[in-house]
């Protein structure tokens, strides 16, 4: 197994992010990001002494203050400046997960040599994610715009000894962590403040996360969804590919693919039915599934593109003799692709809920609430209330961000993306969506008991065993918020790589 990753010009998918997360790889740069990088800081240095006028961002003030030029002498402040007040964040702090992949894709994005930094700044960002050392940043605070200036702001305090950082767990004051470490902090030279806060990593490493279990969960839906089919005796023929073919959608044709797999040699599928169709939260599960992971899978690309560009501004092009102001930090592509994953995980959940309301419901046989001796006992019948609550929630959070924008920096930045906004509620309905399926599981394993003795198939059975040993069989009522709690953590802790990059 590999242990350390080169950061060079080669392309990370999303693959290979897993694996340098859960493989635990430490980052080391490639003479090739080297020499680039070392290149662009002294072309840069080279313009500075020859070049008189104010180019944006190197001798001039920010946003609406583009005209000011700013002296030679000052402009190892201007920087320092630059990131103190733009660490503006506020609310939650960032999950240390997202934090770390906010290092990584930053160090991706400066190693291209496009952005003037020096090779030390990159390196020391390299020492923290390899030594967790983890910048504390706050969820809100960016417009995604002017790349996500707040949280990089505080994710860049540290360089220079400001700031607030994890280690070992505790959190503390950046300076004294530099001194345990013995690092020297990092005067910034030109350009640097602006190429750490412009870029667009704070937005793409919520989205990588969230498409790293989107993934995942997207196969559970599937494999939950099975397990109510079963319990609620539902009809395979609406997973028949002949259906699917005449109406070929990727995400379609995977899930009926699946569903047979998963059903096959299934004693309780191939019983005979009393009925000739099932509601469509069971009988459409391929066409609203299928459409999430078409879905998903184009949020994927737009991420993969991404994570492996230069999002900071100005660019330096060497090969040509130009610096050129722009906007690549506008995260335009990533709200649009971030509120669309948003949906596409909330109608999982939608869904989702729809089949535990069927379950406990009274029919095929099934008592209500899924427990014997109802009335005496209430059984599920509250967590569906609960998982209602959630869709309803994941509905709110659906509702775009990047439909808003709201005028800043004197008007100079007049139109915003909202991708960090789009962003945070993306990982909010995940989490929901986790939530919720652990409900179905819950519910789904329980009607399954009342089609005993008939067996399901080989694979389900051996997943429902699993789940037992964590959650038992409902037989009176109990405390249900630990059953909850429990069945979430078991779909956590569920290892399921093969599927996650079909």
């Amino acid at each position: 197994m590999d242990t350390i990753h080169y950061i060079s010009s080669d392309v990370i998918s999303l693959e290979l992010l897993q694996e340098i997360i859960s493989q635990n790889r430490k980052l080391e740069l490639s003479e090739e990001a080297r020499v680039n990088i070392e290149k662009c800081r002294a072309y840069l240095d080279a313009k500075m002494e020859s070049h008189g006028e104010p180019i944006y961002g190197i001798n001039t003030g920010f946003g609406s203050l583009c005209n000011v030029k700013i002296s030679n002498e000052n402009l190892s402040k201007l920087q320092e400046n630059l990131v103190k007040s733009h660490a503006c964040g506020t609310g939650d702090e960032v999950p240390h997960e997202i934090v770390k992949i906010m290092l990584l894709l930053k160090i991706k994005s400066l190693s291209f040599g496009h952005s003037g930094v020096q090779l030390k700044t990159v390196e020391r960002l390299i020492d923290f994610y390899n030594n967790d050392v983890l910048p504390v940043i706050y969820t809100q605070g960016s417009l995604g715009a002017s790349g996500d200036l707040a949280p990089l702001a505080h994710l860049s305090l540290p360089l220079i000894g400001e700031g607030e950082v994890y280690l070992d767990g505790f959190r503390q004051p950046a300076k004294k962590v530099l001194e345990k470490m013995g690092w020297e902090p990092i005067v910034l030279q030109s350009k640097e403040g602006l190429a750490l806060l412009n870029g667009t990593q704070f937005m793409s490493a919520y989205g990588a996360y969230v498409l790293l279990k989107a993934s995942k969960y997207a196969y559970l839906a599937d494999l939950i969804g099975a397990i109510s089919l079963e319990g609620f005796d539902g009809r395979i023929e609406p997973f028949n590919e002949l259906i699917h073919l005449v109406r070929p959608h990727k995400g379609q044709i995977n899930t009926a693919k699946r569903f047979q797999e998963l059903l096959e040699d299934s004693e309780i599928i191939a019983q005979p039915k009393k009925h000739v169709q099932d509601p469509y939260s069971f009988r459409c599960i391929p066409q609203v599934h299928g459409a999430s992971k078409d879905t998903i899978d184009y949020v994927k690309r737009v991420f993969k593109t991404e994570i492996n560009s230069v999002t900071d501004n100005p660019n330096i092009f060497i090969e040509t003799d130009e610096i050129i102001s722009g906007g690549n930090f506008h995260g335009q592509p990533l709200a649009l692709a971030l509120d669309f994953l948003g949906i596409a995980l909330a109608e999982l959940g939608n869904i989702s809920e729809r089949r535990t309301y069927q379950l406990i419901s009274g029919l095929r046989d099934l008592p209500a609430f899924l427990v014997s001796d109802p009335g005496l006992n209430s059984g599920f019948m509250i967590p569906q209330y609960t998982a209602a609550s959630i869709v309803s929630q994941n509905k709110q959070y659906a509702t775009p961000a990047s439909i808003d924008s709201i005028v800043s920096s004197n008007g100079q930045e007049d139109h915003v993306s909202m991708g960090a906004n789009a962003a945070t509620k993306a990982l909010k309905i995940m989490e929901n969506l986790e939530r919720i399926l652990a409900i179905e599981l819950m519910n789904a394993s329980q009607a399954i008991e009342f089609r005993r003795p008939l067996q399901s198939s080989e694979f389900i059975e051996s997943f429902l065993k699993l789940y037992r040993e964590e959650v038992p069989l409902v037989t009176e009522d109990r405390i249900l918020h630990y059953d909850i709690e429990k069945s979430v953590a078991f779909l956590n802790s569920f290892q399921m790589d093969e599927v996650l990059f079909e």
